[in-house]
């Protein structure tokens, strides 16, 4: 069985990523939403932590080993100071990732220095399509093998920093099953809409439509080579980076929304006193330490190649969803008239929330 204790690389790691989330994410994440922009250099600060590099082998340009768990313990300290920001930071991972876990050693050695060497760059991945069925294992966005080519039709949706993207790891269907090809920026055919995505939440985060007609990729850009990939490792892997994040957003609603009762009086007494409000915290934490630990389960089964590892990971995906929605509607909840003025955070944590259950894809451990 897996540890509840970290190791020390891994502690060491949480400590710096909490402090970047509470000293810089967290005090430009208003700003950021209300504005639509994300300042660079904090993007730039979050890349410096190296969560992607250490993750990456040296012989491809990285400095460490990948492990689901403590991508797992990373991303949701981050998402507790921003979600938007985690995001950005963790974009080129979209693409690198699947990489490491499935692509060709051409394929590996060829895109992975890219993307982990120097500063911050836009590599993404679009896999979510804009429609009320969108199941990642029946993706209408199709490939169609033409001679020495693959050719990609269909349209993505949220395909964060689509424009100005060096190239974009699409996910198509193939022969019935979800394939991933690299497409560089300037394939014909390939197109991003001139304008970003209005969504609820996460408008910090630059989103865009990409059509794709008629996009021929070679069939060495297919992930894996001719032979393809498993497709299950690579949504496992983004389920469990989903829960975590939700784990951090909701961590966040719940102890900023435990602080504000201990503080605010009613009637001569802290409203925390109340039933009321600490049965909806005990309940609050209950559930998100039961997703925490689900989702650490499903990254331990991850890394350790269990059979069952991808239904772990939709469990904890379809938890997590759930459970943040939850808490952070209670944090509204706690904080009364405050809890919907912008300038509290927990509105902003409660449309977030919200997304949870779409966001699927926007990250990946």
């Amino acid at each position: 069985m897996y540890s509840f204790d970290p190791t020390e690389e891994q502690q060491m790691l949480m400590d710096a990523v909490k402090k970047y989330a509470e000293n810089d994410l967290r005090p430009a994440a208003h700003e950021a939403e209300e504005t639509t922009e994300l300042p660079k250099k904090l993007i730039g600060k979050g890349w410096e932590l190296g969560l992607l590099q250490a993750s990456i082998p040296e012989s491809y340009g990285g400095f460490g080993e990948r492990s689901a768990v403590t991508g797992a313990l990373a991303i949701e300290e981050m998402a507790f100071g921003d979600l938007a920001g985690t995001l950005a930071v963790m974009t080129p991972s979209l693409f690198a990732t699947p990489i490491l876990l499935a692509g060709s050693d051409e394929q590996k050695k060829e895109y992975l220095p890219r993307v982990v060497a120097g500063e911050w760059s836009p590599f993404t991945a679009a896999l979510i399509e804009y429609a009320f069925d969108f199941d990642p294992n029946d993706l209408k966005t199709t490939a169609t093998l033409q001679g020495e080519n693959y050719v990609l039709d269909g349209e993505k949706a949220y395909v964060p920093f689509a424009r100005g993207a060096e190239s974009i790891l699409v996910y198509a269907k193939l022969d019935g099953q979800s394939q991933a090809f690299i497409v560089g920026k300037e394939a014909e055919g390939l197109s991003v809409g001139e304008e970003r995505e209005k969504l609820m939440s996460l408008n910090a985060l630059p989103m865009y439509r990409v059509k794709l007609e008629n996009v021929k990729v070679p069939v060495a850009n297919r992930l894996g080579g001719a032979a393809g990939h498993d497709f299950d490792i690579l949504l496992a892997s983004m389920r469990i980076a989903n829960a975590a994040t939700a784990v951090g957003v909701a961590n966040a609603a719940f102890e900023y929304s435990m602080n504000y009762a201990k503080e605010r009086e009613a009637f001569g007494v802290k409203i925390a006193q109340k039933q009321a409000i600490a049965f909806m915290l005990a309940e609050m934490r209950t559930e998100i330490e039961a997703i925490r630990l689900l989702t650490w389960e499903a990254a331990w089964k991850l890394d350790t190649g269990r059979e069952d590892a991808a239904n772990e990971a939709y469990l904890a995906s379809t938890g997590a969803a759930d459970m943040a929605m939850m808490v952070t509607d209670r944090a509204v909840q706690i904080l009364g008239g405050h809890g919907y003025i912008r300038e509290h955070p927990v509105e902003m944590w409660m449309r977030n929330g919200r997304g949870v259950a779409m966001f699927t894809g926007l990250a990946i451990v």
